[in-house]
């Protein structure tokens, strides 16, 4: 943690307590709405697909709103807060709708929260060293989320009941973490600089980062999302206490490569890295295809981290509107993720797991090969 500013380590445990209330709901959400609730797989999938929307579409406005105003902080507490307090209400759901609706209300959150708190991460960091703070960031998410499927899993080794009410309750107490988290925003961590006001947003020089920006929402329309990685397990024998511990690989692959990735992108470049995540992503389906499992949820992690931290460092780099450039980030992760949620549900239900598996490797590969081809004609770094 060695030249990361306080404020960053401070928002960090602030995602630690968050992520590990969101992974209390998130790694029990698919088993909820398919065996308790008795819906089927499309129904997940318009839960899916309208949370990813609302959590990443939302965030243009707000962005837009934090560099045209320079309000940071107020929209980091604001989300946060939103979160903490509608996480619990999912223990009250009878039907699809209830939990879509809570689950939009829950990301709307993140929405408010997201393109700030990442502006105010890139305010706190030395320009070269962009790539440590948010792989530090990236860790204490995935610790955090890693912890909460800890939780799980000791309430089911050392309860009695593993039934409709345990889960329930569990979603009941992830009100606790959720708040702590608000306290470590409200009393520990420091706004963000203020800014020379800017006439116009949007820097023209940004458009240059759109080819980048697409072919990782290109690649999240054809990618599953980890709710179906879940399902698929859940449909292949696991049983419930092992459903959090596939979640545990996932994170703890994600918080052991999350610091080192972050140098290395630091070392190599965003793009190089963004090609490596590709890869990992389709050898994750390939091992859940041929029931490899636990391999599957490693390279599930390792997609997810190395992109991630891939992209966020891209624009931290390169952008000049930065809050407004993290606001179009999320806002196409939104139309794509959910799109694409969409598409693998219905063909999931409509046909079967193996012709999803088929739309996915034909889509990924096609993206990764056409980074791969740009990377060889330009030869850039980043």
């Amino acid at each position: 943690m060695k030249n990361i500013d306080r404020n960053v380590i401070a928002i960090g445990w602030v995602s630690f307590f968050t992520d590990m209330a969101s992974a209390m709901v998130t790694t029990l959400l698919p088993i909820f709405v398919v065996y308790v609730l008795d819906e089927s797989v499309d129904k997940l999938g318009y839960i899916i697909a309208l949370a990813t929307f609302v959590s990443y579409a939302l965030r243009i406005v707000f962005g837009y709103l934090s560099d045209r105003y320079q309000i940071v902080k107020p929209f980091v507490l604001g989300g946060y807060l939103i979160s903490a307090v509608t996480k619990p209400l999912l223990a009250f759901s009878t039907s699809y709708t209830s939990v879509a609706l809570l689950r939009a209300l829950e990301r709307t959150g993140k929405a408010v929260r997201a393109a700030s708190k990442d502006a105010l991460i890139s305010s706190y960091s030395q320009r070269s060293k962009a790539g440590k703070s948010f792989g530090f960031h990236k860790m204490m998410d995935v610790s955090g989320e890693m912890l909460g499927s800890l939780i799980i899993v000791a309430v089911f080794f050392f309860s009695a009941m593993q039934n409709e009410a345990l889960i329930r309750s569990i979603f009941a107490w992830t009100l606790l973490p959720g708040l702590m988290g608000v306290v470590i925003v409200l009393f520990f961590v420091k706004d963000a600089p203020k800014k020379e006001k800017q006439s116009v947003v949007v820097n023209r020089k940004d458009y240059k980062l759109f080819w980048v920006l697409g072919s990782y929402f290109f690649f999240l329309l054809f990618f599953m999302s980890d709710q179906y990685f879940l399902l698929r397990a859940k449909d292949m024998g696991m049983s419930l206490a092992q459903i959090p511990l596939l979640a545990i690989t996932s994170t703890l692959t994600q918080a052991l490569l999350s610091y080192y990735s972050g140098t290395l992108i630091d070392k190599f470049g965003s793009k190089l890295m963004l090609l490596l995540s590709y890869i990992f992503a389709i050898f994750s389906i390939i091992s859940l295809q041929y029931g490899f499992v636990w391999i599957a949820f490693a390279l599930f992690g390792a997609f997810t981290v190395v992109s991630l931290n891939a992209m966020r460092v891209y624009i931290s780099k390169n952008a000049r509107s930065q809050g407004f450039i993290y606001g179009v980030f999320y806002g196409g992760v939104a139309i794509f993720s959910a799109v694409g949620a969409l598409f693998i549900g219905e063909i999931w239900a409509r046909f079967d797991f193996h012709t999803v598996v088929l739309f996915s490797l034909l889509g990924c590969g096609f993206v990764a090969l056409t980074l791969l081809m740009s990377l060889v004609v330009q030869g850039k770094r980043y």
